[in-house]
């Protein structure tokens, strides 16, 4: 037999990679559609979707491309980009990422795979360190709490706002101060929520702020043009006048300034971005925020706390999530629902690395380097707008501004250039003594060294003045053992694999979650991530220097715009929530441009998300809700009804589509006519994307906004819970309204000739960045590029055929609580467990931990209806896998039958002690009525591939009421007694 009959075709080549996203073979698929009576997966889809929507052209995305391809074709793309020395600061700072961490961590599936900790059992790794990450901040900053991350700092400085409004005892005031040295884009966002909110923001010298009636105020340290200022006086001259004072803090200063905690802050936020995290061209980087144990119930983002499990051992969870918008929905305190944990557990795993003696190393060299710099200009004839620095210099240049910038630019220099007679110069941890050199002769000439050593002994025989006496940090920090045992790469190596061992990710079995699309995160997809092409790129360098990132986004804004049918996009949102957001701000600038301002009602289907309701309150909404009919469908008489009463404040209507509840609704195109006629836009949530593309499109349907889950449908991975990106696709009339960028004029995709048009009325920044997080838009170009528009449609079809092979399987065992035309599904589907928790009293608590005993993470759980399950299985999911998860859930069907029966009793039965660890199977004690095998090895599946949980199931109302969030010793945590 010749070699050239095995050979592929070419069109086979290309198409290699869609078969290797794509879970199921052509004959299991063949299967899988002769199990639920379908033909052909274009029959499923006449049979599903609604003919109305149904796209009748193939999007125009081109070819499907090898990863060979692909790759090379990225490289040549980010080739572009050109890598000078930066020294911009403004927030961001190269640093040097642990090689053990970027390769155990970042680039390492079993830590960006993994879910949002939800089901604490089987993620005790990155909740631990997450917990690192809560204890560095609290040393750091000198406070009394701090939460698990948010998106950046400029959203952390918004939050903080918000924050100081709902606990201030200045209940009257409604204005806001922030210090004119604060970074110009955290002011940006700060502005933009406030305008949202209806706050007064006044931007001035710190002493005007004590001659204002203020809630709150805001202050940074150092400042954005390096000065270390004392403070402390003004902190309690404004506390004295009842407004709550947040100080935007370097995380990497405290380590050598006194603490904005000692210095008497009640709020203390930042960017976590230079503990090892890669610029990344804006993101993604994990933003701190702490405050007073006073403020927890306040307090935005999640808290991983302390609490124990039924064997009475320490055991971590999320805490007091009761605040969060999943549950508070519009009266929530935010709308954060994706945090940055992959990047915050670098930072953690940095700090724990370093150590305080390294961390004072660090930061120690970097002042020093800045010292003899300043020296070296000093001598020079220069002069410094300030006197005091950590790592900062501004340095007076007037008439030579342009001359030394060109200097520095033709060595590979960037230079802080944004104000006036100035130039900003910011030392890192990478920084060399080659580059103090090349900066000091930008400045003098190319001809003139700094001598270094002779102004470093001077600085030693004479001591440093830059920063203050007063300023210099005596309290320690980092105290706690994980910050002093693993600094060798061994220890660092085995310590993280610990925590990896620990968690349950998608590189061990699939994560069924409805509503969050856990399909593969290719590898193809994740190496350019780590590119330096992509990663070292500062998010304000010179435009000219960032073409291959303006090439890359300009290619993957227009794709998805086809996809979505939209005319124009913004990358900037960094979450879903935050493009949400960014969504409703959109329509509402719209409005107030055609003087229609006071449109304030939104209307919200009562299946909604909770980051619907908890974004239309960020937006000044109010949210009138839409009821559902018995069949899980928005009641269309209840939409036009509700839309009547509104009339003329009838602001916007969101609706998710497919529905929350799983399935294609046919009169979505009436509902968007009906929010129309009452002069509302439509926004459509883009959770449920991966049901859409290629099929039909939220632009083809009739709406006017989406946010599209990059981190879902377009395969960036959740990592543990973050990273996210939430850009918005419009229609034309709304282009003219999308985010703007104070430091960056961003010229979004689609709509450079609308804006020209109207822009008058655009809104400011919603994230720090231009951009968001620009570094992990490689994943969904590396995706999109290499699943072609059939691929992409296939894609979607598979999904579908998945979710419809799962709900035929369990709906012998488990009533499926919703479903569409022809009794089918969408992407996902809702079974329902209420009949059995009635008859047998087993909870879909229970059976979502006895799921854990399978090695499974459980689907997601009471969400949109109390006492179910919405799985979805996503297209990357085999038939194997799907079966296994089938075979899982039929076997805990007839455990629940044995307790039904009185077999087992309500509490003598493996779902009630669920999940069962170790420990459980090797106690001397062991007294129940099931045998240890049945509890660890419930089906034989399972003994091929074991996952233990490492705790049991872990008791969340102790953990609310001994509230615990940072590292003591862990002995202290457990009351025995208890």
């Amino acid at each position: 037999m010749s070699l050239t009959h095995f050979s592929l075709s070419e069109l086979e080549q290309k198409q290699d990679f869609i078969r290797r996203h794509i879970g199921p073979s052509d004959a299991e698929m063949a299967d899988m559609l002769s199990a639920i009576g379908a033909s052909s997966l274009d029959d499923l889809m006449q049979q599903t979707v609604p003919e109305s929507i149904r796209l009748t052209s193939p999007i125009n995305i081109g070819e499907a491309n090898t990863e060979t391809e692909a790759l090379a074709y990225l490289k040549e793309v980010a080739a572009k980009n050109q890598i000078n020395r930066s020294f911009i600061g403004m927030g961001y700072y190269n640093t040097l990422t642990p090689n053990v961490i970027l390769r155990n961590v970042l680039e390492n599936p079993g830590w960006y795979t993994a879910y949002t900790p939800y089901q604490p059992e089987i993620a005790q790794g990155r909740l631990e360190a997450l917990l690192n990450f809560q204890q560095a901040t609290i040393d750091l900053t000198g406070m009394e709490l701090a939460s698990a991350s948010l998106l950046d700092e400029a959203t952390a400085a918004a939050e903080a706002m918000g924050l100081a409004k709902r606990v201030s005892k200045n209940r009257k005031a409604n204005t806001f101060f922030v210090a004119d040295d604060v970074h110009p884009q955290t002011l940006d966002v700060v502005q933009n929520r406030a305008d949202m909110f209806g706050f007064e923001v006044v931007v001035g010298k710190v002493e005007q702020a004590l001659e204002l009636d203020l809630f709150g105020a805001l202050l940074q340290y150092p400042g954005t043009t390096g000065a270390v200022n004392d403070i402390e006086d003004t902190i309690k001259a404004l506390q004295g006048n009842k407004a709550v004072v947040a100080v935007a803090a370097d995380l990497l200063s405290l380590v050598l300034l006194k603490s904005p905690g000692e210095l008497g802050a009640d709020v203390v936020l930042g960017s976590a971005q230079r503990f090892g995290v890669p610029m990344g061209y804006g993101g993604p980087h994990a933003a701190f925020f702490a405050t007073r144990d006073s403020y927890k119930r306040s307090l935005p983002g999640r808290i991983i706390g302390v609490s124990k499990d039924t064997r009475g051992r320490p055991a971590l969870r999320m805490a007091l999530q009761t605040r969060e918008q999943h549950i508070r929905r519009e009266k929530a305190n935010s709308n954060i629902c994706t945090a940055q944990v992959l990047l915050a557990n670098m930072a953690s795993f940095y700090a724990v690395y370093h150590g305080p003696q390294g961390l004072k190393t660090i930061a120690s060299r970097i002042h020093r380097f800045a010292d003899i710099l300043a020296a070296g200009l000093q001598k020079s004839g220069f002069e410094l707008l300030n006197d005091t620095w950590f790592d900062t210099l501004s340095v007076k240049v007037s008439a030579n501004k342009d001359k030394i910038t060109a200097a520095a630019l033709a060595n590979h220099l960037n230079l802080r250039t944004d104000i006036d007679g100035v130039l900003g110069i910011s030392l890192d941890e990478t920084t060399t003594r080659e580059d103090l050199q090349a900066l000091y002769q930008a400045f003098v000439g190319a001809n003139v060294e700094l001598d270094i050593s002779a102004f470093d002994q001077d600085i030693i025989d004479n001591g440093s003045q830059s920063i203050p006496a007063p300023l210099q940090r005596s309290s320690e920090f980092l105290t706690h053992k994980v910050f002093n045992s693993y600094h060798s790469e061994t220890e660092m190596l085995r310590y993280i694999k610990s925590l990896e061992d620990k968690d349950l990710a998608l590189n061990h079995s699939m994560i069924s979650l409805g509503s969050c699309t856990m399909k593969l995160n290719a590898t193809a997809e994740m190496l350019p991530v780590t590119w330096p092409e992509f990663g070292q790129l500062h998010p304000f360098a010179p435009l000219e220097q960032a073409q291959g990132y303006k090439q890359m986004i300009d290619e993957l804004s227009d794709w998805l715009i086809e996809i979505t049918g939209y005319d124009a996009l913004s990358m900037q949102p960094n979450s879903g929530a935050q493009g949400e957001y960014a969504g409703l701000i959109t329509i509402q600038k719209y409005h107030e441009s055609k003087g229609e301002g006071h449109r304030n009602i939104c209307l919200i289907p009562s299946s909604a998300h909770g980051t619907n309701p908890a974004s239309a309150q960020m937006v000044s909404l109010k949210v009138v809700v839409v009821a559902c009919d018995k069949n899980g469908n928005v009641d269309i008489d209840d939409l036009r009804k509700k839309a009547a009463e509104a009339g003329e404040n009838l602001s916007c209507a969101m609706i998710t589509y497919p529905s929350t509840h799983g399935v294609y609704e046919e009169t979505i195109k009436q509902m968007c006519d009906i929010v129309h006629e009452f002069g509302g836009q439509v926004y459509m949530d883009g959770a449920n994307m991966n049901a859409q593309v290629g099929v039909t499109s939220p632009g083809f349907i009739g709406s006017d906004v989406s946010h599209l889950n990059l981190h879902k449908t377009f395969c960036i991975p959740h990592g543990g819970g973050g990273p996210g990106m939430g850009p918005i696709g419009v229609k034309a009339h709304l282009a003219p309204f999308l985010p703007n960028h104070t430091v960056v004029g961003v010229e979004n995709a689609g709509d450079s000739e609308i804006r020209e048009r109207d822009s008058s009325n655009r809104m400011g920044a919603v994230s720090a960045a231009p951009w968001g997080s620009a570094s992990i838009l490689p994943i969904s170009y590396m995706y999109i590029k290499m699943m072609g528009g059939a691929g992409l449609k296939k894609a979607t079809e598979v999904a579908m055929l998945n979710a419809n092979y799962v709900a035929n399987k369990l709906s012998s065992h488990y009533p499926v609580l919703y479903r569409g035309r022809n009794d089918r599904v969408a992407h996902e589907c809702i079974i329902d467990l209420r009949p059995l928790k009635e008859a047998s009293g087993v909870s879909e608590l229970d059976i979502a931990k006895r799921l854990n005993d399978y090695g499974f993470h459980a689907p997601t759980m009471s969400f949109p209806v109390a006492g179910t399950l919405m799985i979805e299985p996503t297209e990357s999911e085999s038939k194997m896998e799907l079966d296994r998860f089938i075979e899982a859930m039929v076997s805990i069907r007839q455990e629940i039958a044995k307790v039904e029966a009185g077999e087992w009793s309500a509490t003598d039965n493996p779902l009630f002690n669920a999940p069962h660890t170790l420990d459980d199977i090797c106690d001397n004690e062991w007294n129940r009525s099931y045998d240890r095998k049945l509890a660890a090895y419930p089906v034989a599946a399972v003994a091929r591939n074991k996952f233990w949980p490492s705790v049991n199931r872990i008791d969340d109302v102790y953990g609310d009421r001994n509230l615990i969030c940072s590292c003591a010793p862990i002995e202290s945590y457990i009351d025995e007694k208890n």
